[in-house]
């Protein structure tokens, strides 16, 4: 419901007036008010009578003044004007801007340029400094000089009170508390001066009750702690896929157009094709070219022949020269169009970028090698030769203790002599050809093998002590024999007891089977028990292990891909090499299983030996090359050495020093460095030191086999001249 001046107001308000704020009664808010609401209304009911009863005869223009409230008596709200506005036309309230007094919060304002935080100094040249709330211009005010500063610093003794306001460009005197922070800070005290530094600690953690608020806890370790996480696996491996397929892009290659490109748009637009290179100009013509060329241009039958059998892409020139008498006798060029297709292509398949020719000393690209004065002790001259009439010496080997060499030529005599002087001590007799024959490793028992047509005879050197030679014919003939093997085998062993026995015949004989041909290579375990052959015969009758402490013989091999060349045994593993014609296969023979295929890239291998330690392996092949393998690294040649210019017969490590020496059919031997290193990481030092040359080529074969000494630095070559040499350093 409305008052009576309500309803006064909205006549007011039809006749075209504004309507003003409402009646608002302070006391409405008072307590009384709030708890007997029914007393405010007798009281304005008895109000209203009085004023009826009294004033009737006055005019209804007095009668707002007789209300018991009114708006300029509150003084809440200023008087608003009533204008039309210059945008829509209309009427609107405009109030008078507030004036400030102490009751209002501007009052106590002490910065009235509200300019913010920019640069004053873009204000230098303007007469204000900034703006106040109400958008009004701030004046500069006004400042005396240098000297009127100075005067000031004496006349008043606050004077250094005060600082600099940018904002208001002028003096303003500091309070006691910011005198006192600055005082604090000058001489290195706390700021804050109600902070009392030692004032008591505070235990939260320790005493009587206060132990189940503690914040750390004495359970165990949770397992999510040290175990790797499944879902952060699983995320991982999302990215990883994505990756992998192509949808996440890690490191996007950038593109000229993500770079930006800044040029000046009056010059040129520059071209995006290079600039033409000239075309490759063709080869000039020679005098083989001529119609009528010197006679030492002209092909002979021979030559003719040979440039005929000759592939085209091989030949040096496309054509023959031929002579005429006369330029009218010149027929036409039958290969005219074939040359023209031919320079067409090249123009169109030429390269289309300039290369730059690199000037490079070529010197600069020979590795550097230590001098070879510095890698000594190795063979340098032939110490002594020991000759076997007319006949060519095939195999070789040297004693474990160094002291004895014997050698077998292919007349079937079998030399034993000694190295430092050359004297020959037994010579043996032995039907057909010696195709190869080698020392027992052991160091306690004395005796050597040598294989002839189908036979390995056992033999024992003269002259042994007797407590050695009564160990090697345990060895070799023992009282009792072990029991026969549960699987036959084609292989006879034969020995004679040790009563009988002498140096003059084997004490042991090894019939091999029927057709398998002549051993052409005898190869020891490293502990002197087991020994392997390779003979002539094809198939797997051509490989033989046989072990002599049980007197049994085994076929390793049920069937063997290819030929099979050379076969060895691991000095340190139980593996076994195995070598045909290109390739070289390791068995484990433990697990007896394939492990590795070397791919040595030799047409024929002819020789092959093992490092000491057997991470490395040399192999040699009739085609001049020498592969160096190493085992941990690739199946493929680590180094690969031309040194020979013929066939390679010959290759050995020396069993104690780091070197190794290849001999071939030119009649040389080729001395190395070989420095193998623990760290995985360096590479095999290989440094060429020495040529030796001694040997002549007989039928163009030259230094059939060689050996080191193992206790020197010593070597001993087999040649097919019929010479044995000894080379000392």
């Amino acid at each position: 419901m409305q008052s009576e001046d309500e309803g006064s107001e909205g006549d007011e308000s039809d006749n075209g007036e504004v309507d003003e704020f409402p009646e608002i009664d302070p006391r409405s808010d008072s307590e009384a008010d709030e708890e007997y609401p029914g007393d405010s209304a007798e009281d304005e009911e008895e109000d209203e009578d009085k004023d009826d009863e009294e004033d009737e005869e006055e005019e209804s223009e007095d009668q707002s003044e007789d209300d018991d409230i009114s708006d300029d008596d509150l003084h809440i709200f200023p008087k608003a004007k009533t204008v039309t506005s210059d945008i829509t036309g209309q009427l609107k309230r405009v109030f008078p801007p507030i004036e400030p007094d102490y009751d209002s919060d501007s009052s106590t304002e002490e910065a009235p340029n509200r300019v913010g935080n920019i640069p004053m100094h873009w204000y230098d040249e303007l007469p204000h400094v900034g703006y106040d709330i109400n958008g009004r211009k701030v004046l500069r005010p006004a400042r005396g000089d240098e000297l009127d500063k100075f005067l000031e610093t004496i006349e008043d003794p606050n004077s250094w009170t005060s600082a600099f306001d940018k904002k208001a460009q002028a003096d303003k005197p500091l309070t006691a508390e910011e005198l006192d922070l600055i005082r604090r800070l000058q001489e290195n005290e706390i700021p804050d001066a109600q902070y009392d530094p030692y004032e008591p600690t505070i235990e939260w953690f320790t005493g009587k009750g206060k132990e189940e608020i503690m914040p750390l806890s004495g359970a165990p370790e949770p397992k999510r702690r040290w175990v790797p996480s499944i879902w952060e696996k699983q995320k991982v491996m999302k990215i990883v896929r994505a990756i992998r397929q192509g949808r996440i892009l890690p490191n996007k290659p950038k593109t000229a157009s993500d770079k930006a490109q800044f040029y000046a748009i009056w010059n040129e637009e520059p071209s995006a094709h290079p600039a033409p290179l000239p075309a490759p100009k063709p080869r000039l013509p020679t005098h083989a070219a001529s119609y009528n060329p010197p006679e030492e241009y002209l092909p002979t039958e021979e030559e003719r022949k040979r440039w005929e059998e000759t592939e085209k892409e091989d030949r040096e020139q496309n054509f023959l020269p031929q002579k005429y008498s006369a330029l009218r006798l010149v027929p036409a060029y039958n290969q005219f169009i074939q040359e023209r297709f031919s320079r067409q292509l090249d123009l169109y398949l030429a390269p289309r970028i300039q290369r730059t020719k690199l000037q490079i000393d070529p010197n600069s690209l020979i590795p550097k090698l230590p001098s070879p004065n510095s890698l000594r002790p190795f063979p340098v001259y032939k110490s002594l030769s020991v000759l076997h009439a007319k006949t060519r010496v095939r195999s070789v080997s040297v004693s474990p203790d160094g002291a004895w060499v014997v050698s077998g030529d292919e007349s079937g005599n079998v030399s034993l002599w000694e190295v430092i002087v050359g004297k020959e001590v037994k010579r043996w007799k032995f039907d057909g050809k010696v195709g190869a024959l080698e020392w027992c490793p052991r160091t306690d028992v004395v005796f050597f093998v040598v294989a002839t047509e189908e036979r390995l005879h056992f033999v024992i050197p003269p002259n042994l002590p007797a407590p050695v030679l009564f160990a090697t014919q345990a060895v070799l003939s023992p009282a009792n024999l072990p029991p026969a093997p549960a699987t036959p085998s084609p292989v006879k062993w034969t020995s004679v007891s040790a009563a009988s026995s002498s140096s003059e015949k084997p004490i042991l004989t090894i019939d091999l089977p029927p057709s398998s041909g002549l051993p052409k290579q005898i190869a020891w375990h490293r502990k002197g028990d087991y020994l392997s052959t390779i003979s002539s015969g094809e198939g797997q009758g051509g490989v033989w292990i046989h072990q002599i402490s049980r007197r049994h013989s085994q076929a390793p091999f049920k069937k063997v891909k290819g030929a099979v060349q050379l076969v060895l045994f691991h000095p340190t593993k139980p593996h076994f090499f195995v070598a045909t014609q290109r390739y070289v296969r390791i068995y484990n023979l433990a697990e007896q299983k394939l492990l590795k295929t070397l791919q040595a890239g030799i047409r024929w291998i002819s020789s092959m030996d093992v490092h000491p330690l057997g991470d490395h392996l040399i192999v040699g092949g009739y085609d001049r090359k020498l592969c160096w393998f190493d085992l941990e690294l690739s199946d493929k040649p680590y180094k690969i050495l031309r040194y020979h210019s013929r066939a390679v017969r010959s290759v050995h490590f020396h069993p104690t020093y780091p070197l190794f020496a290849s001999s071939s059919d030119d009649g040389s031997i080729q001395i190395f460095h070989a420095r193998v290193y623990n760290d995985l990481m360096t590479d095999p030092l290989i440094v060429p030191l020495k040529i030796l040359r001694g040997h002549q080529v007989n039928e163009g074969l030259g230094v059939l086999q060689i050996k080191w000494v193992p206790r020197q630095p010593w070597l001993v070559s087999a040649g097919a001249d019929g010479n044995v040499a000894v080379w000392c350093s």
